[in-house]
């Protein structure tokens, strides 16, 4: 039995003021917050119908727009983490025995598999080794013989640190009257990437990576081809609050209420969204993929092999092989409890194999790659 006065100190430490560590975050996500992005979180929040919010949302459809390089119409934040703009992807669009194909090469496009079978999609899939991308005639032999109603691919697979090549992939999907879906989830505001050019139909992101911005408001973008399949669905969406056909009325001129959004959540991803305009997105492209390279060279100077091709390798996330001999996770802890910085461990196949390191949004600095290094030589080393 436990006593009163235990239950009273255990509630007090309970209810004492939030007193956390300042950890610098390189792992898969989420990524530090720009000092920007907190403030603009801390303004006073407003109704979700009131016309000053509502025109922080059009605020945030033209930016996402900027960030994604698209005109395309229906281009919101969801409400919820990166996997419910997944979903959302999904639900609007697949119908029972529809033949969705996707490409699996890590743990997010097991993820797809997973998702389009709860939607009753008639599932196919091709596949690659962990740290590999399918190359074009793959996807177009995949086409010919299945011939799907949609196609879905991971640009940025968080699992492996690979980047999907997209080039030719838009006019293979027109050919063979599919639908192109893509997960963008660690390449948006970091990785060279245009919606409209590469012939992109669905597409889904998250706040808290290259954008920097706390996790919970979710880019999602639809192409007007992609409308029209869920205009012309046999069945109602079986997702009721990822539903864009009521999505878009609140998202869209007629304001029509849907759910209470995360106001002060938004607040944060039009700042976060601001700074990527400011940037300006050539110079953010460039800026991932400069200090990516610094941390590639500092890595091999340590010895430390990284797990995919240089060509084919995320500047925004990084997997590096765990030497022979080594607790990959006792090395995380010590950096954690030691140095206050966070890389993550391998997802799935690469369980116990990897670390993952994300260099994403604000935290793509020069001083933030020179830190873990030195951290790593010491804790590795010494």
């Amino acid at each position: 039995m436990i006593s009163t006065s235990s239950k009273s100190d255990r509630f007090r430490r309970q209810t004492a003021q939030l007193d956390l560590p300042p950890r610098v975050l390189l792992g898969p996500g989420p990524a530090n917050v720009h000092p920007r992005v907190l403030t603009a979180m801390s303004t006073p929040p407003v109704g979700h119908l009131d016309p000053t919010f509502l025109a922080v949302m059009d605020e945030i459809q033209d930016l996402l727009r900027y960030a994604w390089q698209t005109e395309n119409e229906l281009t919101i934040a969801v409400s919820g983490t990166g996997s419910a703009a997944m979903e959302a992807t999904l639900a609007n669009v697949v119908e029972p025995e529809d033949v969705v194909l996707v490409g699996v090469k890590g743990y997010f496009g097991n993820r797809l598999v997973d998702m389009a079978s709860r939607y009753g999609a008639d599932v196919r899939t091709i596949s690659k080794p962990w740290g590999q991308v399918f190359d074009l005639a793959e996807i177009k032999t995949a086409l010919e013989t299945h011939r799907p109603k949609i196609l879905a691919l991971v640009h940025a697979e968080t699992s492996t640190g690979v980047k999907q090549p997209l080039e030719g992939l838009g006019e293979l999907c027109q050919q063979y009257d599919c639908l192109l879906l893509v997960d963008t989830v660690t390449s948006l505001g970091g990785v060279p990437l245009s919606i409209d050019q590469s012939g992109i139909d669905l597409a889904y992101s998250c706040s808290q990576k290259g954008l920097g911005c706390p996790p919970g408001a979710s880019p999602f973008t639809m192409s007007a081809k992609a409308i029209d399949k869920l205009n012309s669905r046999r069945t109602p969406v079986a997702n009721w609050y990822l539903d864009m056909s009521l999505l878009s009325k609140y998202w869209g001129s007629e304001r029509v209420y849907h759910h209470t959004a995360p106001i002060n959540l938004y607040y944060g991803l039009r700042e976060a969204l601001r700074l990527v305009a400011e940037e300006g997105l050539e110079k953010r492209w460039q800026r991932h993929q400069t200090n990516a390279e610094l941390l590639w060279q500092g890595l091999a100077e340590l010895n430390l092999v990284c797990h995919v091709e240089q060509q084919y390798r995320l500047p925004t996330l990084t997997t590096v092989r765990i030497p022979d001999g080594v607790d990959g996770k006792a090395i995380a802890g010590k950096l954690l409890n030691e140095y206050n910085i966070e890389i993550a461990g391998g997802l799935g196949e690469l369980g116990g194999k990897v670390w993952r390191i994300g260099l994403m949004g604000y935290n793509s600095r020069p001083e933030n790659v020179i830190l873990l290094l030195n951290a790593l030589k010491q804790v590795l080393y010494f």
